[in-house]
C-alpha cells in the first residue's frame, strides 16, 4: 500500500477462517512500472505490407486450419517502444482501461509483491510474497482468470478470452485446428506462448519426418522375406544343420541356428539399406527444423516486442538482490554497483556446481554398471533354478524363460532407481542452482535447465548407448569368454542381434512413457480438483466468486514449464540419436505431440491457476542443447549403422568376400554369407568352467559348433585369432563412419549458411520501427528546446517593432 497499491478484502465464501487479499493497480502506477520493465507498447499501427518468405511453407498448408476471426480476431500489428510515462501524449492510447493487457497487470503486480519489503531485524531485511509463502502467511498468490473455461461471461467488459481459448484450442473437438498463439501469448504471457509456439512447429515439422519413417518401415517389411541371409537362416537344409555355441557358461546349451528365424525377419524390417538412407535424411531433417525454427522465432519475436529483451532489460531476482553485499566496478557504464559475491567466490560456487552434476553422473553410471553386474549374475541364477521352480505352473512354462525373467526384474529395478534418482537429484540440483545465486531469472532457469538436462540425458539414453555400443562387443570367444569383474560372463546379443533389442527397448522407452506422461498429465490434477471441490462444496444458494473459483484449481509448480520443455527434448534426442534403429520413432512422436498439445492446453486452462505472465525472447538453454544433440546424433547413427547393425559386414560380404580370391562365386551374391561370418569352434577346447552340462537329443557326435565373430578354425597356425574378415570389416566401417560423418556435416553446415536466422520481411520492419522509435520519441526533445526559444525571438521582434 505504501508503494501505490490498492488492497481489497473479501472472506472466503466456502471457510470463513479464509481470507482473500485482492489487489489493485491504479493508472499512475501501472505507468510508472511500465516504465521500470521497459515494457514496449504501441506507437503507430504497422504501415508495412506484410509479404510471405519463400521459405515459410508451412503457412500455406496450415492457413485453412486456424480458428475462425469472427470468434479470435487478428491483433492489429503496432510499431513498439519502450514506455515512457512523461511522453504518454506520444503513444496509441485509445482506450486507458485496455491500454495496459492484463498479462501486464499481473507481471508488474508481481514485480511489486516480489519486492515488497516486510520485516527488517538489524541488517536482515525480509521482503517478497515467495517468502511469506513459504512461511505459511499465505496460502496462495496469484492472478484471476477472466471467466469460467466453459461457460461464456454475461458482462459486457469481459473479453472471454480464456472461454476462447478452451473453445478454439484446448477441446477435443479443435484438435484440427492451429495454435491461436497471439491469443495464448496475451493471456498468458510470451514464455507460455513460444513453449507452445515452438512445440507446434516440432511436431508439424514432424510429420514429413514421420512419413518417411513410415515409408522406410514398410519398405523393410515388404522385402524381409526376400532377404538371401534370412533365408538361409531359417532353411533347414542350412540354418538347420548349424549348430551354435551356448551362450552361458555351464547351464546352456546348444542349440540350432534356425531357431532365429523370426528373429532375423523382423530384423529385416529395420537392418535394411533404406535405414541407411532415413537416416542420412533425418540429420538434414534436424538441421532444416533448427534452421527454419530461427526464422520462426525471430518472426515471434517481432511480433511479440522481444527483440531488444536484454539482460539489462530483465530485473535481478529478489533473492539476488537480497544479497547484494560487496561492490564492483560495473565493466559497461564503469560506475559502483552491489553484487552478492567476489570474483573468487563466483569461482567457488560455479566449481561446487560442476562437480556435485559430475559426482552424480558418475552416480547414474555406477547404477547402470551394477544393473549389468545384476543381469550377468541373475541370467546364470534363472538358467540354472528357473524351470525346476516352475514345474508346478505348466503351462506358464515355456514362457516364463531365464532371459525375460532377467530381464524384466532388471527393468524393474532399473524404473525404481531411476525414480530415485530424479526425486533426489532434483533437490540438489535446485539446491546447487540457489547457491550459485544467478542474477536473473532467465540466468537462473538456464543454469538448472543445463544441470537437469545433462543428468537426465545420462539417466534416460545410458540403457540405449549400452545395448548399442557395449553389449555383445567385448565377449571373447566359447573356449576363452570375457569376464566382467573376472566373474561374470560378458552379455552376448540376442539371436537376432543387438539392433533388433535396441529397436525393442526404444519402443517400450518411447511408447511406455508416452502414454505414462499424459495419463499423469491428466488424471492427477483432474482427481486433485474432484477431491479438493468435493471437500469444499458449499450449498447452491451460495454464488462462489472468481477468486475463490481459482483458489480450487492447482498450483503451478516453481519450476513451470521446465519438465514440458524436458519431455519433449528427450523425445526429440530419441527421435534423432538412435532413428537408424527404429524409423517409426518420428511416427510415435508425431501421435504423441497431437495428444500433447491439447492435454497441456486443456490442463492450463481447466486445471491449474493461471501463472504469472512472463517475458521470454526464445526457449532459453533449450535451444543450444537441441543443437548439441543434432550434431551428436550424426555420429550416433553412423556408428549404430557401423557397428550395431550387420549392414557393413553384409556389404564387404557383398563387394569382397563373395567372389575371387576370397570366395568361389563368379559374380557378387549374398549367397552363402549366414556360413562365412559364422566362426567354427572346437567343443573339446572348452574350459572346465564353460563347459556345458547336458546336451541336447540332436547333437548326436558333432565335434564343433559355430558362434558369431570373425576367427580363425581350429587347426589354423593362428586359431581363433581375428582372420582377414575382421581387418576388412573394422577398416569398412571407419570410413564409413569418417566419409558419412565429413559429407552431413558439410551438408549441414551449408543448410545453415545458406537458411538466413532473421527473414528479409522482419529485418526491414525492425529497421522501420527503430527509425519510427526515433522521431517520434527523440526528436520530441527537439521541439521542446526549440519551442520556448522561438518565443522569445517573437517577442523581442514584437519590442523592437514598437519601439
Amino acid at each position: 500500500m505504501k508503494m501505490g497499491m490498492e488492497l481489497e478484502a473479501a472472506r472466503s465464501v466456502v471457510d470463513e477462517k479464509l481470507l482473500f487479499v485482492k489487489v489493485h493497480m491504479p493508472w499512475d502506477m501501472l505507468c510508472t512500472y511500465a516504465e521500470v520493465l521497459h515494457i514496449k507498447m504501441p506507437i503507430q499501427p504497422n504501415d508495412l505490407c506484410t509479404t510471405s518468405s519463400p521459405f515459410n511453407f508451412l503457412s500455406c498448408i496450415t492457413k485453412h486450419f486456424y480458428p475462425s476471426e469472427d470468434l479470435i480476431a487478428k491483433e492489429t500489428e503496432y510499431f513498439t517502444a519502450p514506455f515512457e510515462k512523461d511522453r504518454l501524449e506520444y503513444f496509441y492510447v485509445k482506450d486507458r482501461d485496455l491500454f495496459f493487457t492484463p498479462s501486464m497487470r499481473s507481471r508488474m503486480a508481481y514485480y511489486i509483491l516480489s519486492r515488497a519489503p516486510y520485516e527488517v531485524r538489524g541488517n536482515i531485511k525480509k521482503f517478497g510474497v515467495t517468502k511469506l509463502l513459504d512461511g505459511g502467511v499465505y496460502k496462495a498468490a496469484y492472478p484471476l482468470h477472466d471467466c469460467r473455461f466453459n461457460v461464456r461471461s454475461k458482462e459486457d467488459e469481459c473479453p472471454n478470452e480464456r472461454y476462447l481459448l478452451y473453445n478454439e484450442w484446448a477441446h477435443p473437438k479443435s484438435f484440427y485446428k492451429m495454435q491461436p498463439l497471439d491469443l495464448i501469448r496475451k493471456y498468458y504471457g510470451e514464455k507460455i506462448g513460444i513453449y507452445f509456439a515452438w512445440l507446434g512447429f516440432y511436431t508439424a515439422m514432424l510429420a514429413l519426418a514421420a512419413i518417411v519413417g513410415l515409408g522406410c518401415f514398410i519398405y523393410g517389411y515388404t522385402t524381409q522375406e526376400t532377404s538371401t541371409w534370412s533365408k538361409e537362416v531359417c532353411d533347414p537344409l542350412i540354418g538347420g544343420n548349424i549348430v551354435m555355441c551356448p551362450q552361458c557358461d555351464k547351464e546352456c546349451t546348444y542349440w540350432r541356428l534356425n531357431s532365429t528365424c523370426e528373429s532375423s525377419k523382423k530384423l529385416c524390417i529395420f537392418d535394411n539399406y533404406g535405414t541407411l538412407v532415413f537416416a542420412v535424411f533425418m540429420a538434414i531433417w534436424v538441421t532444416v527444423f533448427l534452421e527454419f525454427w530461427k526464422r520462426y522465432q525471430a518472426e515471434l519475436e517481432y511480433e511479440w516486442d522481444t527483440v531488444e529483451f536484454l539482460e539489462q532489460e530483465e530485473q535481478p531476482r529478489p533473492e539476488y538482490e537480497a544479497k547484494c553485499n560487496h561492490e564492483r566496478i560495473n565493466p559497461v557504464t564503469r560506475a559502483k554497483e552491489k553484487v552478492p559475491y567476489t570474483a573468487c567466490g563466483r569461482c567457488i560456487r560455479v566449481s561446487l556446481g560442476i562437480g556435485t552434476v559430475l559426482f552424480w553422473i558418475v552416480l547414474i553410471l555406477a547404477s547402470v554398471v551394477a544393473i549389468i553386474v545384476y543381469r550377468l549374475a541373475v541370467f546364470f541364477s534363472f538358467s540354472t533354478r528357473l524351470q525346476s521352480d516352475l514345474k508346478e505352473l505348466e503351462p506358464f512354462k515355456e514362457y516364463v524363460t531365464a532371459q525375460m525373467a532377467t530381464s524384466v526384474t532388471a527393468s524393474v529395478i532399473s524404473f525404481v532407481v531411476i525414480m530415485v534418482l530424479n526425486i533426489l537429484y532434483e533437490r540438489v540440483a535446485i539446491w546447487i542452482t540457489d547457491f550459485e545465486l544467478p542474477r536473473t531469472k532467465t540466468d537462473y532457469e538456464n543454469s538448472l535447465t543445463l544441470k537437469m538436462f545433462l543428468f537426465q540425458f545420462v539417466n534416460y539414453y545410458s540403457s540405449c548407448f549400452y545395448i548399442a555400443f557395449a553389449k555383445g562387443k567385448v565377449v571373447g570367444y566359447p573356449g576363452q569368454p570375457v569376464y566382467l569383474l573376472g566373474k561374470y560372463r560378458n552379455e552376448e546379443c540376442d539371436p537376432g542381434g543387438c539392433l533388433i533389442e535396441l529397436t525393442t527397448q526404444l519402443t517400450v522407452i518411447m511408447g511406455g512413457k508416452a502414454i505414462w506422461n499424459n495419463i499423469q498429465e491428466v488424471l492427477l490434477p483432474w482427481m486433485k480438483n474432484l477431491i479438493f471441490r468435493y471437500c469444499t462444496r458449499v450449498g447452491s444458494e451460495k454464488v462462489i466468486p472468481r477468486w475463490e473459483q481459482d483458489y480450487q484449481l492447482q498450483p503451478i509448480g516453481k519450476l513451470g514449464l521446465f519438465y514440458e520443455y524436458l519431455e519433449m527434448v528427450i523425445q526429440f534426442g530419441f527421435v534423432t540419436l538412435f532413428v537408424a534403429s527404429f524409423p517409426l520413432a518420428p511416427v510415435l512422436a508425431l501421435v504423441n505431440n497431437l495428444f500433447e498439445i491439447r492435454v497441456d492446453a486443456w490442463k492450463i486452462i481447466t486445471q491449474f491457476r493461471r501463472m504469472v505472465p512472463e517475458k521470454a525472447q526464445d526457449i532459453g538453454a533449450w535451444q543450444p542443447i537441441l543443437q548439441g544433440v543434432a550434431i551428436l546424433a550424426v555420429a550416433s547413427n553412423a556408428m549404430i549403422i557401423a557397428f550395431t547393425s550387420d549392414m557393413i559386414p553384409r556389404l564387404v560380404y557383398y563387394w569382397s568376400f563373395s567372389v575371387y580370391p576370397y570366395g568361389d562365386h563368379s559374380s557378387h551374391t549374398m549367397q552363402g554369407y549366414i556360413n562365412n561370418t559364422l566362426s567354427v569352434f572346437d567343443i573339446q577346447d572348452f574350459s572346465n568352467k564353460s563347459q556345458p552340462l547336458q546336451t541336447p537329443y540332436w547333437f548326436n557326435n558333432s565335434t564343433t559348433c559355430r558362434y558369431r565373430d570373425f576367427r580363425y578354425p581350429p587347426g589354423h597356425h593362428r586359431q581363433y585369432e581375428y582372420s582377414i574378415y575382421y581387418w576388412h570389416v573394422i577398416a569398412a566401417k571407419m570410413a564409413f563412419i569418417i566419409v558419412v560423418e565429413h559429407i552431413v556435416y558439410l551438408t549441414k553446415f551449408v543448410l545453415s549458411y545458406v537458411i538466413p536466422d532473421v527473414p528479409y520481411t522482419v529485418r526491414e520492419q525492425i529497421k522501420r520501427e527503430k527509425y519510427l522509435s526515433q522521431v517520434i520519441l527523440h526528436e520530441t526533445n527537439l521541439k521542446l528546446v526549440t519551442k520556448p526559444l522561438s518565443e522569445k525571438r517573437e517577442s523581442c521582434l514584437c519590442q523592437d517593432k514598437y519601439c
